[in-house]
Formats: C-alpha cells, structure tokens, sequence
C-alpha cells in the first residue's frame, strides 16, 4: 500500500479516494470518480498539492530528459524531473536554472504551477518567465501545447495556475551560463529594517540574488543580509562535499519552541561572518535546508504553518514593520524568516505570486488556536496593506483575502479543467 500523500508541513491532513501513478508522458488521463489533481514531490505547503476526498495523480514518474540543446541552454524533459536533477546534469556543462527557489526537490510541473520565485526576481523574474513552451493534458484527452506566443492565455493561466488547468506533461525551459557551481557571497547584519532597506537598495544595483534572514523575536528586527553573484571562472576551485544530515524521527512535540528560537536566532546572528566576498558553494547559497533530510520533522506531529506574503511597495515598509511587531509581541517566532524584495516585472501568470513588493516568509510550529489568532491579525495588516498571500505556501487564508490579492481568479477559472480541483480551490472557492 502506498504512503499516504502529504504537503510539505504535514497541514492539513487529507484522505484520497485514490493514487494513480502516470509513467508515460503519451499515456491518456485515468478516469476516476470525482476530482483530479497532479502531484509532483509534494514540496508544496498546505493544501494546493492535495484533493481530499478525490484521486491524485501522482507524476514522479515522469522524470525522463527528452532534448538539450548544450550551446543554446535549451531544455526540454517530463514535467516530474526535480530541479535537481536539471542541476545535476546541466551545471557541469555551464549551465544552471535561472531562477530556483528554496530547495531542489521540486518538480518542473511542481515549479510552474506555482510559478516558484528565488532571490534574484528583481532581475530575472519568476520561473514562468524562462518556460518555452510546455504540453498540458486536458481531461477529455486534448493536448495543448502552451508558450508565451502560442495559446498565450493558456500559459498564463497554467503558469501558476496551482495545477487546475490540467496535467503538464513536459516543458522546456530556458538556462543560463554560468562559469562554474561556486558563488561569490557577501554578507552583513543589520539591525532595524531601515538598515535593510538601504541594504537592500545597494545591493540589488550590484548583485543578482539579494536575501534576509530576520530574526523576528527581538524587540528591533535585526538579522543578516546577504547578496551574491556567481563566481567568475577561477584557475582552482575549492573541493565541495555536500553535507549529509538527517531529521531520524518525528518528535511527539515540536522542537521549535520559544526558548530554542531564542537561543538559535542570538547564535545565528552573532556567528561569525566571512570575510565578502567568501567564495561558496552554490548548494549551500541556495539550497541550504536541503542539506538536512527530512528537516520538516522538527516540528513533530502536529506540523507547521508556513505564511508567506508580499506587500506593494506603497506599503511594504509600513506593512513588513507591523508584521513582525505583532509576531514580536505574540513570542511565536520563526525559525525560518526570509524577507527580500520582488522587481517591477509584471507577473508570468494570471495567478502569479510574485510581483513588485516585498515578500516575508515565515515558518511557525502549530499551536491550533494560538496560531489561528496571530494569523488573522497578520491577514488584517496585509489585506489593509494591499498584499497577497502565497497559495503554494498556504493552509488556512480566508476567500476574502485569495479572492483581494489575485484579483484574476475569476477570469482564470473560464480555464480549469473541469474535471480538476483541489482541497485550496474548494476552500478558497466555497
């Protein structure tokens, strides 16, 4: 019997009807009782990647390359290869994703249905804006083939599009040249957010991937801003062994708790800091929680709520001010609290996440009704403040909220497959 399918977090739980595995990229849709929903790896958050009640189909099968073109960058293979995968065969031929978020063990399907960001959206843009073209799946057997030139409403609706429209079979995607995997990574505290937005500023003149880690506990945000490039082509390189940790066991409590919060945030941010720029692997810049496996089990059975949200800039600063003041004066932190800035290109797709402003992503331990109040209130700063919250990353924000912050949806949903849904969908769509 397989293992039940979960998000990421462990929230919230669902019961599908069943799990059908699709192995071939020509192979026709299966035809089951109620609903239907693709699911890549399972690395989003809350429930876009699960259809309670319904059948997902399950597409790690489809993790085959079809065609590189090595002197142009061009890929094109099944949508259930992982980023790491693309990674692992194109950085040794110079070339690397252009945009990549969090962690590597996300599908390519996975990655345009939500339309995934990283740290250099101010000049690159989203995943979206580097997909070719891409084959969607209809349930009543039609196959489309979508680009930005060719059906573009239809790519702009399956570019995060949270796997509505049907079932994306293969794309091909645009890389980009790199010299080497090593990156060149500067580094600086600061305290208070003015210090982060002139750093910020400066910053992203001079570098491409621009990031915060905010220790959102003390009673001034501080943390450590980091900005990096990748590293020219250099005569030695330094070995790299990649880390190999694991989370062994679930705890029956969360191990991220007010006291260990404190004490990690006051080591992390007085660790020392490498002289800039420190020559880094590109693994540990970009990916560095996938250096522990199973690191989600931290947070024990009852698992944990990831918020994530992006403010306009008219707001941001106000808004991400009153943020993390209310989560202060809650004493519920975050181990994981990323802030960064989107640029001014406009979103990939109708249901896009990314766009100009500012995001903060936030990870809390769940405490049922604890979390559920200091949510609301955090809904209420970003619906006044304009802003949206990330569906990839979501288990519990109101209609209302979806319905404000991607004002497209109606429109968007002339182009779902009818016989596709998911447990957000319904949630957001009552």
């Amino acid at each position: 019997m397989s293992a039940p399918v979960r998000s990421w977090n462990g929230l919230p739980q669902a019961a599908h009807a069943r799990q059908l595995a699709l192995q071939a990229r020509d192979a026709a849709l299966p035809t089951p009782d109620g609903s239907l929903l693709a699911h890549g790896n399972g690395r989003s958050y809350g429930d876009s990647c699960l259809n309670d009640g319904g059948t997902v189909l399950l597409t790690r099968g489809l993790d085959r390359f079809i065609a590189f073109d090595r002197a142009r960058g061009v890929l094109r293979c099944e949508a259930g290869v992982l980023l790491g995968d693309i990674v692992a065969l194109a950085l040794p031929q110079g070339w690397f994703l252009p945009v990549t978020p969090g962690t590597r063990h996300v599908t390519v399907g996975g990655a345009i249905a939500n339309d995934v960001h990283g740290k250099n959206h101010h000049v690159a843009g989203s995943f979206g804006h580097h997909v070719r073209a891409f084959e969607l799946l209809r349930s009543d057997g039609s196959r489309l083939l979508c680009g930005p030139q060719q059906l573009p409403q239809w790519f702009a609706a399956t570019v995060g599009g949270l796997g509505l429209t049907g079932c994306i079979v293969w794309a091909e995607l645009q890389l980009m040249p790199v010299p080497n995997p090593f990156m060149l990574v500067s580094e600086r505290r600061f305290a208070g957010l003015d210090s982060f937005w002139a750093l910020n500023a400066a910053a992203e003149r001079a570098a491409p991937y621009t990031v915060a880690w905010i220790d959102c506990l003390a009673r001034q945000p501080r943390g450590i801003f980091s900005s990096a490039c990748h590293a020219p082509p250099q005569p030695d390189l330094p070995a790299h062994r990649a880390a190999r940790r694991h989370m062994p066991f679930m705890p029956p409590v969360s191990l991220v708790n007010c006291l260990s919060l404190r004490a990690f945030n006051a080591l992390y941010y007085h660790r020392p800091l490498a002289p800039a720029p420190a020559l880094r692997h590109h693994g540990g810049f970009f990916y560095p929680l996938d250096g522990v496996r199973d690191w989600n089990r931290i947070y024990g059975r009852r698992g944990f709520f990831q918020y994530q949200c992006v403010l306009p800039p008219s707001t941001c600063r106000d808004g991400i001010a009153a943020i993390l003041a209310r989560i202060a004066a809650s004493g519920q932190g975050s181990f994981l609290a990323v802030l960064k800035t989107f640029g001014a290109r406009p979103p990939a797709g109708m249901l896009s996440f990314a766009r100009p402003g500012a995001t903060l992503a936030l990870d809390f331990p769940n405490r049922g009704a604890a979390s559920l109040r200091l949510f609301a209130d955090l809904d209420a700063i970003v619906a006044q403040a304009g802003g949206a919250l990330y569906p990839a990353k979501d288990a519990r924000m109101p209609a209302s909220l979806f319905r404000a912050g991607f004002p497209a949806w109606e429109a968007f949903s002339a182009f779902i497959d009818p016989r596709f849904s998911s447990s957000f969908w319904r949630r957001v769509n009552p």
